[in-house]
C-alpha cells in the first residue's frame, strides 16, 4: 500500500488518508481482506499524529471501507461490485487524461454529463 499526503492540499491530512485508501480498495488495488498497517504504524510511516490516521480508519469503517477484526487488525471490507470497482476505475483514467489535456473540472464533468445523456437516452 502506497499513501502520500500533500501538506500543500487544501483537504486535511485524514481526509488524504481517507480519499486514498478508499479509492485504492474501490480499484482493487488493496484487495478485499488485504490487512491494512497498525494506526501507529501508519501514522508513523507517514509522519502524522496517530489521532489523525484514527479519524480516517473511523470514517473508512463508518463508510463499509474496512473493518476492524478486534486484535486481528484492520482489513478491507467486501464491499462494492466489480462493475463499481470498474467504472470507478475508467473514471479516474478519464480525470487524469481530462487534466493532462488542460480541461478544468467544470469542462470536464460538462463532458461527462453530455456522454452519459447519450448513453441512457439512446
Amino acid at each position: 500500500m502506497t499513501l502520500k499526503i500533500h501538506i500543500d492540499d487544501s483537504a486535511p491530512p485524514y481526509e488524504q488518508v481517507r480519499a486514498r485508501i478508499s479509492e485504492q480498495a474501490r480499484s482493487g488495488a488493496l484487495p478485499v481482506g488485504y490487512r491494512l498497517p497498525t494506526v501507529r504504524g501508519l501514522a508513523e510511516t507517514l509522519g502524522l499524529a496517530a489521532n489523525t490516521v484514527a479519524k480516517a480508519y473511523r470514517a473508512l469503517e463508518a463508510d463499509g471501507v474496512i473493518e476492524t477484526r478486534g486484535r486481528n487488525g484492520t482489513f478491507v471490507a467486501a464491499a462494492g461490485s466489480a462493475a463499481e470497482r470498474e467504472a470507478a476505475e475508467v473514471a479516474r483514467g478519464y480525470a487524469e487524461r481530462a487534466r493532462r489535456l488542460g480541461l478544468d473540472e467544470d469542462a470536464a464533468l460538462a463532458a461527462v454529463r453530455d456522454a452519459l445523456r447519450a448513453a441512457y437516452e439512446a
